[in-house]
């Protein structure tokens, strides 16, 4: 994608995160946008920050795991400022965590819901609508699904978040070749970002009502979410380097793109024990002593 100025950005988690940076780094490239969150107050301080710097701004209440609400944004999109070049599918939850037969229907249900429906909807909604926008030559627009190197990777006791993550990456894989066969002027990216510090592991304030909070943890999912909190607090790369780096992959039209490109070497290890055909390989090779840990506490419980 070459040209940012004068189109407009969708990005759904804008409230914070990735999703704000995404927000306020398409306003410094001469775009309108359009904001969307399931959190009101963290919506309207994104939207309030925007305005203050002169944004074009949309901002809609949206949560994504539900289609009407999804195409609600999209309808609105198109009354205030026409088909989007840039669509961030950018909402996400950590979920619970934990061993993968602790988590409840509703536990799924939940990390679905965002992780990988949004994605759906995202994708199956306003994909059509740039597709249709570009029967003018001069129109072109570009599709960043986050999914996470846990997209990649099969680290152990976050497996409900890990095949969200896998489906992300496969979906938009078959993406980009989807809109190989139909146009030039529509591509597509994954962003599979490592430990960055958001607020991912507090999104249980946004879990729906109807599913129940989750308020007793399992001794394997506590241990997954202190786990997890330490890892992402401990990030050196902040959420404004990860969407820098997003908008120089859109312009180059990247389609992989990594806040921890070092953290391949995992990558290629599994790649690399799928194709010689051997047990997935150890996940603590680097720090045995993390599994230790690990192996003890759930052992010991």
């Amino acid at each position: 994608m070459k040209t940012f100025a004068g189109r407009t950005a969708v990005v759904t988690g804008a409230g914070s995160g990735f999703g704000h940076q995404f927000a306020l780094l398409a306003h410094k490239a001469g775009m309108n946008v359009v904001i969307a969150d399931v959190q009101q107050d963290a919506l309207d301080a994104t939207r309030s920050e925007l305005q203050t710097l002169g944004a074009q701004v949309l901002a809609l209440k949206t949560d994504v795991a539900r289609p009407e609400s999804v195409q609600a944004l999209a309808d609105a999109t198109m009354a205030r400022f026409g088909a989007p070049g840039l669509l961030f599918n950018n909402a996400g939850v950590g979920g619970t965590g934990g061993l993968l037969w602790e988590n409840s229907p509703a536990d799924w249900e939940w990390t679905l819901g965002v992780n990988l429906w949004g994605v759906i909807h995202g994708v199956r909604i306003f994909t059509p609508l740039m597709l249709a926008a570009a029967k003018d030559p001069s129109f072109e627009a570009h599709i960043v699904n986050t999914a996470s190197m846990a997209g990649l990777l099969t680290p152990p006791n976050m497996g409900v978040y890990n095949t969200t993550k896998h489906a992300v990456v496969a979906l938009t894989e078959t993406l980009y070749q989807d809109l190989q066969l139909v146009t030039s002027q529509v591509s597509c990216s994954v962003l599979c970002p490592y430990f960055v510090p958001t607020g991912i592991f507090k999104s249980e304030r946004n879990r729906p009502v109807e599913l129940g909070a989750h308020d007793q943890l399992t001794a394997s999912q506590r241990i997954a979410r202190e786990m997890g909190q330490k890892a992402v607090n401990s990030g050196k790369v902040s959420a404004a380097e990860v969407a820098q780096i997003s908008f120089e992959a859109i312009a180059a039209n990247q389609f992989y793109i990594y806040s921890h490109p070092k953290a391949l070497g995992n990558v290629e290890t599994r790649m690399r024990a799928i194709v010689d055909i051997k047990n997935p390989p150890d996940p603590f090779a680097a720090r045995p002593e993390v599994g230790a840990q690990l192996r003890r506490q759930l052992r010991d419980r």
